[in-house]
């Protein structure tokens, strides 16, 4: 067998950690490639490397002393080699670079790949195995992009020749030849993109919780855990605000069917949540997971015998998209239709929008509704339950909560309901406690 492990920054944030780090990838052979994040936070109240990166980059950037935070960024690393203890181990040929570029031509993509770089040359000298550059190995295109099959086909034949490697998650090669990073927690991509180069079984993804829960714990209290769940399920819950693991971490994986562990570097012997393609596994309950956002709004166009007319959504949607506004959901009747957007995209191009629509679409009228939070009720086991739906309005009005919005696709694999900002948390408990607490 051969495993992919991916650790988290959580899992990376100081020496204790490394050596906890250490002791699971030699406890498992399997464990051949290994993906670390940059030192995350100690304590509450610490600072991520990569915040402090950023705040380098910036004062750089503005042509002030970035000293301070580089001071700091040092320290940090060398409290981690001097706690493993690590002699004849020195980063400063490493921070001396970065410091001339920092003064020379800072750039905000090579300041925060830095914290990856760093701590994946410190994990490979502790495990001694080698260290892959993520910049000779992962490429993006012209358009900021990853070029996927460059990739895959320049890292399958890098690891085809090393056996066991250490690559720095969260950047890659932009096209201009420089250092380029995935949006913040692109570690979970890097992980998944080796998973496919090296045709792993399993992708590892340690962090320092057991998995998913069903709801988020800042709402409900001590929700359950989720075992299984197939990349489809998680897409959802992921768009909709689940962040254990990066949304896009599924796809390269999910092309060559690697499932995906998430596992707690604190409670290695949890078995965490393994995220499948498909499943014979029943759920505990009906739904796999709840999760949600607030801040959308909602733009209602109304036209007397739109369904009749040919390109009227088209119309609509250009107007959006003129704009650079990307759409949500778009429940619709005979006469209306109505987009859903994130609030704080929209607001500013609001009028905009609304004069492209008149001048597109030719609509009798466009209303625009604000305090809009977005539910979505996750789960392949509502395809062969009855009355799932009614189970969530009858909780919902028992709440006194009231629906704004309704959105459910033929796949019965999800239901999105909107609801009151002010709302949002009473409900997800409702949905929860109806499906969780007094299920049949």
């Amino acid at each position: 067998m051969k495993k992919v492990a991916k650790f988290g920054g959580s899992s990376l944030a100081d020496a204790s950690q490394f050596k906890k780090v250490g002791d699971i990838i030699r406890e498992d052979p399997d464990r051949v490639y290994v993906v670390p994040s940059a030192p995350g936070k100690r304590f509450g109240g610490d600072t991520k490397v990569t915040d402090l990166l950023y705040r380098m980059y910036y004062k750089a950037s503005k042509d002030e002393d970035f000293g301070e935070e580089l001071d700091r960024i040092k320290e940090r690393y060398q409290d981690i080699i001097d706690g493993l203890e690590l002699e004849d181990f020195s980063l400063e040929g490493d921070f001396a670079q970065i410091e001339r570029r920092m003064q020379q031509s800072p750039d905000s993509n090579y300041a925060a790949s830095r914290g990856e770089y760093l701590n994946a040359k410190i994990m490979a000298r502790y495990l001694g195995i080698p260290f892959i550059d993520a910049a000779d190995v992962i490429f993006f295109s012209e358009d900021g992009t990853l070029d996927a099959d460059r990739t895959n086909e320049v890292l399958s034949e890098k690891l085809s020749k090393t056996p066991r490697a250490v690559i720095p998650g969260f950047y890659g090669r932009g096209a201009d030849g420089n250092p380029k990073t995935f949006s913040r927690g692109g570690s979970d991509i890097t992980g998944s993109i080796v998973a496919r180069a090296c045709r792993a079984d399993v992708y590892e993804n340690w962090t320092d919780v057991s998995g998913f829960l069903a709801a988020d714990p800042r709402i409900i209290n001590d929700p359950v855990g989720i075992e299984v769940i197939t990349y489809r399920e998680l897409r959802e819950l992921s768009y909709m605000g689940a962040a254990v693991l990066h949304e896009d971490a599924i796809f390269p994986v999910r092309h060559e069917g690697i499932p995906i562990n998430i596992k707690n570097t604190n409670r290695p012997q949890d078995e965490g949540t393994w995220i499948v393609e498909s499943t014979c596994q029943k759920t505990g309950y009906t739904i796999t997971g709840i999760a949600g956002k607030k801040g959308f709004c909602t733009v209602l166009i109304s036209k007397a015998l739109m369904n009749s007319e040919v390109g009227f959504g088209r119309k609509v949607l250009q107007a959006f998209e003129e704009y650079g506004i990307s759409f949500e959901h778009m429940p619709s009747g005979i006469d209306t239709m109505t987009i859903v957007v994130h609030e704080d995209e929209f607001k500013h191009k609001e009028q905009q929008v609304v004069s492209a629509i008149h001048r597109l679409a030719e609509p009798d009228s466009v209303e625009i509704d604000s305090d809009l939070a977005l539910i979505a009720v996750v789960g392949r086991g509502m395809k062969s339950t009855r009355g799932t739906a009614g189970r969530i309005f009858s909780a919902l009005a028992h709440a006194q909560v009231n629906v704004r919005m309704i959105d459910q696709g033929s796949s019965e694999l999800n239901i999105i309901i909107g609801v009151d900002d002010k709302d949002f948390e009473r409900a997800v408990r409702a949905i929860y406690d109806i499906f969780v607490k007094t299920s049949f």
